[in-house]
């Protein structure tokens, strides 16, 4: 019987390679096979005809959008445009949002403001909105590599957040669940009444920054209108990109995909690099999804290399050979 625990340590020994990303076309011999069906997307403001030509000319069949400025009509437009050319909307970048502001009137212009993207991406058709839920910042907190996190699996509440005692973190992040929790009990009734997904995405917002943890958080929703949007490369600082695919595993409802190569030495403890460059094991990270049943979009959001060549790429890590952990082990 498979498991997850002797499938990571299957995946744990497979050796690391190094090097950039074969742009060449095709697998490479002894590729895996796969069930899951990955569909690459790329992320652009608006869809516009020039958007519509560059997708089409590089093999992406979806889009993202992100301009918070379009109107309703706008999208709907754009939706029009969308099926006319054979290419799905597949989501909205609702984006940032402070459900954790200290002011009552603040949190409420926030909800509001969420709940005007959720419109948006109904007009798209887009199935799915990217929200983050909040994020703090300006105190002492641990470094990616020092948290170690204590918490309640019933309340979420955090006990420690590290070795070293960080109160005033502790206290934030508590806060922060609670108030995003306030937040999606009132938007995943707008969300369902329209059919649109909440994914909720891991990102540098110094929250929910260890797999286990963000996990448990999407779960408490028990929502199918609240699941995770997991940016491979966002956290890969605080633990290897498959670790977050296997916990958050079933709630994940989209995909992006980075490069992170880490460096405990320097600031943030490493920095975005280009696809190939950095410390993700690439193949390590298309078994987990493979085992995990993820199907869905892949929208990459890099840079460094050309449309072209990243879509060849996508087509290599969907296929499980391209090659990765170029930089320091996490």
């Amino acid at each position: 019987m498979i498991t997850r625990r002797n499938f990571m340590a299957a995946i744990g020994a497979t050796t690391l390679a190094a090097g950039l990303p074969s742009l060449a076309r095709g697998a490479e011999e002894g590729a895996a096979p796969f069930k899951t069906v990955l569909k690459k997307a790329l992320i652009r403001p608006r869809l516009t005809p020039d958007v519509v030509k560059t997708l089409k000319e590089n093999g992406y069949p979806g889009v993202e959008l992100q301009d918070k400025t379009v109107t309703e009509a706008e999208a709907r437009a754009a939706r029009r445009l969308a099926e006319d050319e054979g290419l799905q909307i597949h989501s909205f970048m609702g984006g940032w949002f402070m459900f954790n502001a200290h002011e009552a009137a603040k949190r409420k212009a926030e909800l509001e403001k969420a709940k005007q993207n959720i419109r948006i991406a109904k007009a798209y058709g887009a199935p799915v909105i990217l929200i983050v839920p909040g994020r703090v910042s300006g105190m002492p907190m641990p470094k990616p590599s020092e948290f170690k996190l204590s918490f309640d699996p019933k309340t979420l509440m955090l006990s420690r957040a590290a070795d070293a005692d960080y109160p005033e973190y502790v206290q934030a992040q508590n806060d922060a669940t609670k108030f995003a929790q306030d937040a999606m009990a009132e938007l995943a009734p707008l969300a369902a009444e329209l059919g649109v997904v909440i994914g909720l995405e891991n990102v540098w917002n110094n929250l929910w920054v260890m797999p286990d943890f963000a996990s448990a958080f999407v779960r408490s929703f028990r929502n199918a209108w609240v699941k995770a949007y997991l940016d491979l490369g966002n956290h890969a600082r605080y633990a290897a990109a498959e670790k977050w695919v296997d916990a958050l595993s079933d709630q994940i409802v989209k995909l992006h995909i980075k490069d992170f190569k880490i460096d405990r030495a320097a600031k943030n403890e490493g920095t975005f690099v280009r696809i190939g460059d950095g410390s993700i094991d690439w193949p390590r990270v298309r078994r987990m999804i493979e085992f995990v049943g993820y199907n869905g979009w892949v929208s990459i959001e890099s840079s460094g290399w050309t449309d072209a060549e990243h879509s060849e790429i996508m087509d290599r890590f969907f296929n499980g050979s391209l090659k990765g952990g170029a930089g320091l082990a996490v």
